[in-house]
């Protein structure tokens, strides 16, 4: 499947709402299945997409230069607009490879924090490789992979992890 059909899947930002999972009674999770060469491939995505940078600065030595002096001058603090999304991957792909142990097939607990970073991954790939200043290409078999576990999260249902009961 083509980059581009694969990014015009996608819900579009501007109306996309996330389902409310704030249930009082215990943790929703969805469950989902994943492999260990589709966590890798995850990982592999997600080591070209943190090796760009949107902002410029690594390779643009005058721009630099400004965000240092203002960093200086003003006391301001110099961060990547996406640094905060980085995490939240790393986040992700560490709690899906803790779930996943050593196997190559198994069930992972996908939160709603899981759902909103797939999400978030996802336009964000498409974002970088659409914006004309920014060359990103990335392989369409692992944003394929991407979009393939994103859609399993949405469809699947959500169940409590650790439900409490009504009588504690």
């Amino acid at each position: 499947m083509a980059l581009d059909s694969i990014f015009s899947e996608l819900p579009d930002p501007q109306s996309h709402s996330f389902p409310s999972y704030s249930i009082p009674e215990g943790d929703p999770v969805m469950p989902i299945a994943v492999t260990r060469a589709e966590l890798s491939t995850l990982l592999s995505l997600y080591d070209d997409f943190a090796s760009v940078d949107p902002t410029g600065i690594d390779s643009n030595p005058f721009l630099a230069a400004t965000s240092k002096y203002l960093q200086q001058t003003f006391g301001t603090t110099l961060h990547r607009p996406d640094e905060q999304l980085h995490d939240d991957i790393a986040a992700l792909l560490n709690d899906f490879s803790d779930d996943l142990g050593g196997r190559d097939l198994g069930v992972v607990d996908a939160t709603p924090k899981h759902h909103q970073t797939l999400y978030f991954f996802l336009t964000s790939c498409k974002g970088y490789h659409l914006a004309p200043h920014i060359r990103f290409d990335p392989d369409e078999s692992a944003v394929e992979t991407l979009y393939d576990v994103y859609e399993r999260v949405t469809e699947q249902e959500f169940y409590l992890k650790r439900p409490e009961t009504v009588l504690e």
